[in-house]
Parts: C-alpha cells; sequence; structure tokens
C-alpha cells in the first residue's frame, strides 16, 4: 500500500479530531489498522506506574525507563494521562504509587519527595491543605512545619489529632521557591486530588485556604468571604455530598494573627457538625 498524500494525511487527522481523538500521547505515529502492534506508553506505563517505586528497574540515573517514557508526554497532554492514571488506581495504595512513579508534572523535577498524605482515612475526617513547603518536602509529610503544629493545636482545641483525621494538599510536589504553580502543573496534580477524595471517602471535609477552595469547590471568591459557611462536594464515586467547610490556613494565620478567632470560630463550627455526625 503506497503511502497517504499530505491532503489525505490531513482528511485522516481532520476525521481523527472531529471523532473527538484530540490528543496525541506518544511521539510517533501509530497505525491503529495494524495488528498485535502495542501501545509504546499506554498499557505499559500505566501498569508500571502503580508499582511500588522499589519494584522499577533503574537505570543510571535512577529514573525507571517507564518513567522516561512518561516524560515523552507532552504537558499538553499530561491532565489526560493523569487522569486516566488516577482513575485506574482502586486503592488509596495504588494511587500512592502511580503518584510516586507520575512524570508528568513538573514540580516533581525540583522536589525531594512525593507528599501524599498523613493520619487515617478511618476517621472520615478530610483536611486538604495547599501545597508542601520546605519542611513538608524534606519529611515527605503533609503540615510537619510551622504551620502544621499551629495545625496540630488547632486539632487538638477540639479534641482531635491526626490518629483521628487524614491530611492532605492540592499539590503533591513543592512548588521551587514556594511559588503558585502553573495552570498546567495544577492541571496534571487535579485528577489524582479529586480520585484522593473519592477513595479516602470522608464523611466531612476541611479545606485550609483559597487555594484548597479553589480547586476541590471550584469558588474563586476570597477565603474570607467563604470562611466559616458549610459548602458540599459532590463524591463522584459514592454519589453523595460532603459536607465541606472552608477556613483559612494555618500560615496565614501565622502572619496575621488577629484572624485566628475567625479560625476558633470555624473550627466550633466543624466540632458541632463532627458530633452531629457521631465521627470522633
Amino acid at each position: 500500500m503506497s503511502e497517504p498524500t499530505h491532503d489525505e494525511s490531513l482528511s485522516l487527522l481532520r476525521w481523527l479530531i472531529e471523532a473527538g481523538a484530540d490528543e496525541a500521547i506518544a511521539e510517533q505515529p501509530i497505525n491503529r489498522f495494524a495488528r498485535n502492534i502495542p501501545h509504546p506508553v499506554g498499557e505499559n506505563l500505566l501498569a508500571e506506574a502503580r508499582k511500588p517505586a522499589s519494584t522499577l528497574p533503574q537505570g543510571k540515573s535512577g529514573i525507571s525507563t517507564n518513567a522516561r517514557n512518561a516524560e515523552a508526554v507532552s504537558l499538553s497532554t499530561a491532565p489526560g494521562a493523569a487522569r486516566a492514571l488516577a482513575s485506574s488506581c482502586t486503592t488509596l495504595a495504588e494511587l500512592k504509587a502511580a503518584l510516586g512513579n507520575f512524570e508528568g508534572c513538573e514540580l516533581k523535577r525540583y522536589a525531594k519527595n512525593t507528599v501524599f498524605a498523613d493520619g487515617t482515612p478511618q476517621g472520615g475526617i478530610m483536611l486538604i491543605g495547599e501545597a508542601p513547603g520546605r519542611d513538608e518536602d524534606e519529611q515527605g509529610l503533609p503540615f510537619v512545619g510551622r504551620a502544621g503544629q499551629l495545625l496540630d493545636r488547632m486539632l487538638a482545641s477540639i479534641g482531635l489529632d491526626r490518629s483521628k483525621v487524614y491530611i492532605t494538599n492540592v499539590l503533591n510536589w513543592r512548588p521551587p521557591q514556594n511559588r503558585d504553580p502553573s495552570p498546567e502543573e495544577a492541571a496534571a496534580c487535579l485528577p489524582f486530588l479529586h480520585r484522593h477524595i473519592e477513595l479516602a471517602d470522608p464523611s466531612l471535609l476541611i479545606l485550609l485556604g483559597a487555594v484548597s477552595v479553589r480547586h476541590v469547590l471550584g469558588f474563586t471568591d476570597g477565603i474570607l468571604r467563604l470562611r466559616g459557611s458549610w459548602q458540599f462536594y459532590q463524591n463522584g464515586q459514592m454519589g453523595r455530598a460532603i459536607p465541606t467547610m472552608p477556613t483559612l490556613h494555618p500560615a496565614y494565620l501565622l502572619r496575621q494573627t488577629a484572624a485566628k478567632r475567625l479560625a476558633w470560630r470555624d473550627f466550633l463550627t466543624i466540632s458541632e457538625r463532627i458530633s452531629a455526625l457521631g465521627l470522633a
């Protein structure tokens, strides 16, 4: 069979786009009509990404072969790859392993550790912050610096600690110099965040700061306007609405100490809902 002409190739490309195939996920085109041609990234990458990092083959640079293949996925298609990978995970352990091997977010290149979560999902209370800082990047756990110490005291004020709550962030990698993430970087992380909520399946959500509120609920209003009022997050997997409280981030409270009284009011409201739900 002769090679298609330039016009024929363009016509085929238009047909594919109209059919909904609008993302190229490999550097080389694939003949979909040929038999038994394996996908160069696809299934192997998804399978390897779900394995614990210690089981992956390592090269001299310490980066797995499939991780290098993942780098061939352009940033423009990373959110699509992230959605496919996140949705394929059926447990929190699988999601953690997938994040540890996902190479579609630029933030990971500069971070020391992937920061997944801390605490226990069995308590039914999930807190979501913004992004890891220096201390979190060093230790691989969320909220372990000064802001984390304040959060621990805030939780203790209503009878909670990390053995009774589950803590994570919107971003799993520290942005360099704690800068704001780019839209592309955030978009690559969000499928994992939403899948994280689905798999943890909390009975109550606490959103710490404006970034968390924006990416979880989609609200762009200021946190001072939104805090203290119950919202609801729709858990796609379970098909139910989760009571959600936006409140101030502990790092903000360290800078604006007068605002602690507002956070105290929020936590009293949270405590009442926890009692009503019989959680702690």
